[in-house]
């Protein structure tokens, strides 16, 4: 898998976002290889039918030979989406998996479209500093080793500037946002990233915000919606049935708004080195805490417990571009398992900057469930009950203090 390659006429396909190092990879990789390109996106949530013509338009005018746009969001949401919904996953307490989640989907379709169109040489703009390289390359060289991958950005250590003046030079479509910010879209969130998050004490300004930028110079007043799943999975929106990627579009819009879900990640990265990323992740926000208070309702304690452990496991795996391991699998059936009682209800008040859970229902609730109320009255068991039982918790640390008495 190196950058050099024989002459030939078979072209190069290019996993192609719209973005700055894509944009630039296109006339970079023609001129340098003396081949076609065909760019490839694909859709995993965040494009519209008119973002679709224009990434085919700027694609074409680039030099592509052709573009091809694969849409994947249903596909993504039952690979990869459901179970982050299902886990509860964040990375640092915090960060959603907005994007790279849906890496190894990309790379899968990119290895299936280069055996359809009989090209073993395909290319990605990712940098030597990043975690995408790391996730597209792992998948790819499991799924079709017999692929020559190509990512000039990072072999060639192309500057975002350079890239700029490389396409200014040849009079060529910029990017909208040229080389001041990287953004990523998808079907869970938005990730930005700029010269604030180079940085670990700073927030990116206002009109860097890609879903929520007047959310809070322009304030929307309070508003309550409904969102319900059938066994864990986000079914309807204030009683109207959805797909899963149909109600994840509709509660990011109306959460957006809002301004919620925004944050900036510090973590990990996947090399080792410390990274920063800002985030608009308004339906993962919403979701995820929705998903995990119906889960407190209906789950045992042991449950909840066994999931947070394997749940974290996974997220990680899915982060470095490990979701092809087969322990991801074990895991999914394990979440799978967990979610047979996961329906109901969560009513969710809608405020500036907020999502606040009101309240939950769910015809398997446990707390409904007992004929005890909390702090108020016993129900299955009596007062002596309840004495002897506290003895009974206060014994093994009765024991050690016991033990170490003029010790």
């Amino acid at each position: 898998m190196s950058d050099t390659i024989p002459a030939g006429s078979e072209p190069i396909l290019l996993a192609f976002s719209g973005g700055l190092d894509t944009s630039f990879c296109v006339p970079w990789l023609k001129e340098t290889y003396s081949r076609p390109v065909i760019t490839v996106t694909v859709d995993t949530g965040g494009i519209s039918a008119d973002a679709a013509k224009v990434l085919d338009r700027r694609a074409r005018e680039l030099g592509a030979q052709d573009h091809i746009l694969v849409s994947a969001c249903d596909g993504y949401f039952d690979q990869v989406l459901r179970f982050l919904v299902m886990g509860n996953i964040r990375r640092g307490q915090l960060y959603p998996l907005c994007v790279g989640a849906e890496r190894v989907m990309q790379a899968q379709t990119i290895a299936e479209w280069a055996r359809k169109l009989g090209t073993k040489i395909v290319a990605h703009g990712c940098t030597a500093a990043g975690n995408d390289q790391v996730r597209f390359e792992v998948a790819l060289r499991t799924l079709a080793p017999e692929l020559t991958i190509l990512a000039p950005v990072r072999d060639r250590a192309f500057k975002r500037p350079e890239q700029l003046k490389y396409l200014e030079d040849r009079k060529l479509t910029i990017p909208p946002h040229g080389a001041a910010y990287s953004i990523n879209r998808g079907l869970w969130g938005v990730t930005i990233g700029g010269k604030e998050t180079l940085t670990s004490d700073g927030s990116i300004p206002d009109e860097a915000w890609v879903l929520s930028r007047d959310a809070f110079s322009n304030p929307k007043p309070a508003e309550r919606h409904t969102i319900g799943f059938t066994q864990g999975v986000p079914s309807s929106l204030d009683g109207e049935a959805l797909s899963p990627v149909a109600l994840i579009e509709k509660v990011e819009a109306i959460g957006a708004r809002f301004g919620i879900g925004r944050g900036i990640h510090l973590g990990d990265t996947i090399i080792g080195t410390k990274g920063r990323v800002a985030f608009e992740a308004p339906a993962a926000e919403v979701l995820l805490n929705a998903h995990r208070e119906l889960e407190k309702l209906v789950l045992t304690g042991r449950q909840v417990r066994v999931k947070e452990l394997v749940s974290s496991t996974y997220g990680d795996l899915v982060h470095e571009g490990q979701h092809l391991d087969p322990v991801c699998r074990d895991i999914e059936a394990l979440l799978l398992s967990s979610q047979a009682r996961v329906t109901g209800e969560v009513k969710v008040l809608y405020r500036p900057g907020v999502a606040f859970i009101e309240g939950v229902t769910s015809p398997y609730s446990i707390m409904a469930a007992s004929k005890g109320v909390y702090g108020e009255a016993a129900g299955e068991w009596t007062a002596a009950d309840a004495l002897g039982f506290s003895k009974m918790v206060g014994l093994p640390g009765m024991f050690w203090a016991r033990a170490g008495r003029g010790k």
